[in-house]
């Protein structure tokens, strides 16, 4: 697709950094940027406070901005702008996820936890990594792969599909159906 020209226009004015290039870019773009935070947030099944989205909205715009405008000056026109952003901003908040969640591991994080007790919903706690392992020889082994190469590995459908020659269509379905059948499971454990 064509890169649109008021894309184009904004693109520009940012990287000549134009009096209210930034604030117009920002305004055009952060209801995507939290979509996909929306949406890294369900596909990873977790529940992010206003707060959480705050932050990691923040975390896309400043790794927008880092460097003179260094991701923008990379976007080479191959897709749509905010196709480039949408990818750019779900490799930030994964990697943001991924780092917030070895540092509760590790009993780093210290992060909204008053938000998360007020908010309505459940939290799943997080389990020790031999439970884990107990409760994915529960999935048939390929169920079990793509649920390690998606959730540890950090592999995109397209990836997963490729290693282990299915559709890449298929992914989203399979780890749907394994969490289900773990989230049961781990409910069982517990009564």
């Amino acid at each position: 697709m064509p890169l649109a020209d008021v894309d184009r226009r904004l693109l520009d004015r940012c990287l000549k950094h134009e009096h209210g290039a930034w604030h117009e870019f920002v305004d055009r773009y952060a209801g995507l940027i939290y979509h996909v935070i929306q949406h890294v947030g369900h596909a990873r099944s977790l529940i992010f406070s206003v707060e959480d989205m705050e932050d990691l909205a923040a975390e896309v715009f400043k790794r927008i901005v880092e460097h003179d405008y260094a991701v923008l000056r990379r976007f080479q026109g191959k897709s749509s702008l905010p196709t480039y952003l949408a990818v750019i901003a779900r490799r930030v908040c994964i990697r943001a996820v991924v780092q917030r969640q070895r540092e509760a591991e590790l009993g780093h994080s210290t992060a909204h936890r008053a938000s998360i007790e007020d908010f309505p919903y459940e939290v799943e706690p997080t389990l020790p990594a031999d439970e884990v392992e107990r409760l994915l020889r529960l999935l048939s082994d390929r169920d079990a792969e793509v649920v390690r190469m998606y959730h540890l590995k950090q592999m995109t459908y397209r990836q997963i599909g490729q290693r282990l020659s299915i559709p890449e269509s298929s992914v989203g379905p399979i780890l749907s159906k394994a969490r289900r059948k773990l989230r049961q499971a781990a409910r069982r454990d517990q009564d």
